[in-house]
């Protein structure tokens, strides 16, 4: 496959960009990754992985001649992010993200974008609890989908970019901002926040212990919490950039839980079973469209599509 970007700046090092890295160089998509990260020792791992050409120690110095830099740090650093690399970016260059809102983030960044540099948000709908360059593998994006909010940008950059997505094994839509929130907040942001409240409750049910727990986490409890050993930087920043359609869903999760706590304390066992049923078939959906695992679906042969 040709290059698309001559040179790409990768800005945090955890999944997501160790991920990109090896997509890329995997299709051969990228002439050269620089990376950097803000800790010594992440940016140490990295380049003892080598998954980057080069690894720098500034942001700055990463995204100095970069045809596309992407930010790949918690929503709530990128606009001091932007501020500090905005001098030394390149005419023409792509700016991007990573980060799982976007209203806040365009809020944030877009000011410090120079004349003549586009700014195109993106948001790759794939990932794992684990964090750091350890994780990232190159099957990450496969027949995963990447949200792409072009707002104002030149549509050549948007296409571009979109380009690069579909060579690293991704599908991809584009979305207005608001519409990305509300969509996030349904389908990731209240499933996270779910699971780290119910760990909560559990570490706060003092009928049983801590060991007891551990012991028989081996069913449901370890798989619907898994997700609550995401980094807690990234999701404290996500909550508090995607408030309004977070709390917005949470309301509705919310009423739809009293009501069935009413057919529990009622004995409604038809309400029940025709809920249950409802929402069995939901996610047997889920399963079929090979969106449910963390892992590539490699049975699947579907090329990933523009999805305009």
């Amino acid at each position: 496959m040709a290059v698309i970007y001559d040179r790409v700046a990768l800005i945090g090092l955890g999944l997501i960009a160790s991920s990109m890295a090896h997509a890329m160089r995997r299709a051969g998509v990228a002439g050269q990754i620089v990376g950097t990260a803000r800790s010594a020792e992440t940016r140490a791992v990295a380049a003892e992985l080598g998954f980057c050409d080069r690894v720098v120690e500034t942001a700055s110095a990463a995204a100095e001649g970069a045809d596309l830099v992407v930010l790949c740090v918690p929503v709530g650093a990128m606009g001091a992010l932007a501020r500090d690399i905005a001098p030394v970016l390149k005419p023409g260059a792509t700016v991007t993200d990573v980060g799982s809102v976007k209203r806040a983030v365009i809020e944030a960044v877009a000011p410090h974008i120079p004349v003549g540099v586009h700014f195109v948000p993106a948001h790759p709908m794939a990932g794992t609890e684990q964090s750091g360059p350890r994780s990232g593998f190159a099957e990450l994006f496969d027949n995963r989908w990447t949200l792409i909010v072009p707002e104002a940008a030149e549509a050549a950059a948007v296409d571009r970019l979109e380009a690069l997505w579909h060579a690293l094994g991704a599908h991809t839509e584009r979305m207005e901002v608001e519409h990305h929130d509300l969509v996030c907040a349904i389908v990731s942001h209240i499933p996270h926040l779910i699971a780290y409240t119910m760990v909560g409750v559990a570490d706060d049910f003092r009928r049983v212990s801590e060991q007891e727990v551990v012991k028989f986490s081996a069913g449901g409890f370890r798989d619907f919490t898994r997700i609550a050993a995401s980094d807690p930087s990234m999701w404290r920043d996500v909550f508090l950039t995607n408030k309004e359609a977070t709390l917005e869903i949470l309301g509705r999760f919310t009423e739809e839980l009293f009501v069935l706590q009413r057919a529990i304390r009622q004995g409604d066992g038809d309400h029940l079973f025709d809920y249950f049923t409802h929402t069995r078939a939901i996610r047997r959906g889920i399963i079929e469209a090979g969106q449910d695992t963390d892992a590539p679906d490699f049975g699947r042969s579907t090329k990933p599509g523009s999805g305009r």
